[in-house]
């Protein structure tokens, strides 16, 4: 098996996360889960354990806020279906550990040229909207553009889902 990139765009409660979940689980198993948030609150905490038992089992969840390249290279491979969501909190947390944004994202698309099997990416569309009124936010919106520009680029398919309805952007349904 190659390589197979999906790329799941959509805004928040937009149904992306469940439909990239159905991408994931109309293969065989096994199903990784790569998790980029981190929880720092209770509400957190509780959205996180109800995420787990609503995907019930079957999967592996991989705990990765900041090293997304290193989880793909040590997780995916043939015969294996990898779901990552989401990459604007990976690219939240990157700013916030001051990370060299680019340089992260550049190593995350290598890690995505050299991966085996299927592998699904969500992520939250923040473009569409205005432009926001402070310079970390348009450095965020920027830095999500951009890497959703590139994933794009080498991904087989990208979808974006409003309303829990799917629009394939590019390539054809699994």
């Amino acid at each position: 098996m190659s390589t197979d990139i999906t790329l799941v765009l959509g805004g928040a409660r937009s149904g992306k996360s469940r439909y990239a979940e159905g991408l994931v689980t109309a293969s065989p198993g096994p199903w990784v889960y790569i998790a980029t948030a981190q929880i720092w609150d209770a509400e957190m905490a509780d959205r996180v354990a109800r995420h787990k038992e609503d995907r019930g089992p079957g999967w592996t969840t991989v705990e990765e806020p900041l090293d997304l390249p290193g989880a793909l290279r040590r997780h995916a491979g043939t015969g294996t279906n990898v779901l990552v969501d989401c990459l604007t909190l990976w690219l939240s947390n990157l700013m916030m550990a001051d990370a060299d944004v680019p340089a992260r994202a550049a190593e995350l698309l290598d890690a995505l040229a050299g991966v085996e099997g299927r592998v699904v990416l969500v992520s939250n569309e923040v473009g569409l909207g205005i432009v926001p009124d402070n310079a970390l936010a348009r450095r965020f919106r920027d830095h999500a553009g951009r890497l959703h520009q590139d994933i794009a680029a080498v991904a087989q398919r990208v979808a974006f889902v409003a309303a829990g309805l799917p629009l394939l952007l590019k390539g054809e349904t699994p």
